[in-house]
């Protein structure tokens, strides 16, 4: 059946736009509704993937069970007596490090070559539920990566004084959910048993590591996910007892050392917040107290993160803690039409602020401010600027330009410059640049090169040129 011409004032009410459609419509036979109801359910055959445009599933150095982000069915696996149902994986990957680089500070100069190789294995229990082991043979505890020292002439040739325990296990921890364990508990999913749990030695990093910066250390954490703030979407809290390998802001281990703590996160309207509480424990006079909050959010096109830590030393003060309170705020754009990105980050070290935990290469905690302040955690090459956030107020301006149709390199340049407030004569200028590549499909070449202008001190420069593999 035809249907009836629209009537002329509501033709002319409804416009044009009603008037095509109703024509367009009239052309469209109506369909059974069993036919209807058929074609709109989903199929039952697989749809296939559209990978043309994908580059190449990257397969680990070993691959046991399920397949490294592959496609089809999963395991059947098997069911635990808690209920919950197991289907095992192993897959074996890492990194390689190796670079030539040369570094003078003003007052000595080092040229290396230095090497870093990371292997972790991965048993994939389930989607919630794994273990991790990880050992990195070619650096010992204190931070010496293997190579060969070309200057200074005191310690040219090759490093031979690693431990005896450089093959040990520096990542071993489990991580899962205890209400995807102990489903049985929870049938209905009304007890709210979203606990994470993550027990070992394993990386931990807070405030983008101005707070704590370190990839192994000792701990248990338990994390209660899925709260539903009145205030926010989402919030997480998480507490934390760390009881070894704790190095401190010296980047020293004390044995005695023993880290309580909580951690949280919420997701605000127009912010994502995070707050931590720290305590260290030490038995010998260098207790502290650290507390850091930070929030992520857009300003108009603005991209910003603005971070407060405060140290306290409860005790005495010292190389590994100290009173101090560290002021950081970063800020991003990305200019119209372009992928790359303009940043100007800055900061101020009242008194002296300290981390709680820092690794041996992490460096110190304004590493985050940019190129010319990060450690690049490999060998003897430090910062151009110093990452220490003692009684000083500096920042970074940068550019990265990214090139290419599917932007495999990339360019950053960057001006900074720090300032002491005690008058100490440590003010400090520097630019320097940053090159990366990516060779085949998992080879990065890197450039790093710097040159500094100090008070009180000759001219500081630096270059390196890096290979990373990733398998």
């Amino acid at each position: 059946m035809k249907p009836q011409p629209p009537d002329r004032r509501t033709g002319l009410r409804a416009g044009f736009l009603t008037t095509t459609i109703a024509c367009a419509l009239a052309l469209v036979p109506p369909l059974p509704s069993s036919q209807a109801a058929q074609d709109s359910r989903f199929s039952d055959q697989p749809a296939p993937l559209k990978i043309e445009d994908f580059p190449e599933r990257p397969r680990p150095l070993i691959e046991l069970g399920d397949r490294f982000l592959g496609s089809g069915n999963i395991q059947r696996g098997f069911k635990l007596p808690t209920g919950a149902v197991w289907h095992p994986s192993f897959w074996v990957y890492g990194n390689f490090r190796t670079a030539v680089q040369t570094f003078d500070n003003g007052a000595t100069r080092s040229t290396e070559w230095a090497n870093d190789l990371n292997l972790f294995g991965n048993l994939q229990l389930a989607a919630t539920e794994r273990v991790v082991l990880g050992i990195r043979p070619l650096r010992n505890d204190n931070g010496r990566f293997s190579g060969y020292d070309f200057e200074p002439a005191a310690s040219r040739g090759w490093r031979e004084d690693f431990s005896e325990n450089s093959f040990q296990l520096r990542t071993l921890f489990f991580e899962g959910e205890f209400g995807e364990v102990f489903p049985g508990l929870d049938k209905g999913d009304k007890r709210s048993l979203d606990y994470g749990i993550s027990v070992g030695r394993q990386p931990l990093t807070l405030q983008d590591g101005m707070l704590v910066s370190d990839d192994s250390i000792d701990m248990v954490s338990i994390t209660r996910n899925a709260l539903l703030p009145g205030i926010g979407s989402h919030m997480r809290v998480s507490g934390l007892f760390a009881w070894n390998e704790i190095e401190r802001n010296n980047n020293l281990e004390t044995g005695t050392s023993r880290l309580v703590g909580l951690n949280s996160f919420i997701d605000l309207p127009k912010s994502t917040v995070t707050a931590d509480a720290l305590y260290a424990i030490t038995g010998n006079g260098s207790d502290g107290l650290y507390l850091g909050i930070g929030s992520v959010q857009r300003i108009g096109k603005i991209n910003t993160t603005f971070r407060v830590n405060h140290s306290i030393a409860v005790e005495n003060e010292s190389a590994a803690v100290s009173d101090g309170t560290l002021l950081f705020a970063e800020l991003s754009y990305e200019p119209a039409y372009t992928h790359n990105l303009v940043y100007l980050n800055g900061y101020w070290g009242i008194d002296d602020f300290a981390s709680a935990v820092r690794g041996p290469a992490s460096g110190g905690p304004l590493g985050r401010t940019g190129i010319l302040f990060g450690a690049v955690g490999l060998g003897n090459y430090g910062s151009a600027l110093s990452n220490a956030a003692s009684k000083s107020v500096g920042g970074a301006l940068g550019y990265q330009m990214f090139f290419g149709e599917l932007r495999r390199k990339q360019l950053i340049l960057e001006i900074g410059a720090l300032t002491d407030t005690n008058n100490r004569g440590a003010s400090a200028e520097a630019i320097g640049a940053r090159w990366q590549q990516a060779l085949g499909k998992r080879t990065v070449l890197r450039l790093d090169a710097f040159g500094a202008l100090q008070e009180n001190a000759r001219e500081a420069f630096g270059a390196r040129m890096e290979f990373l593999v990733k398998f």
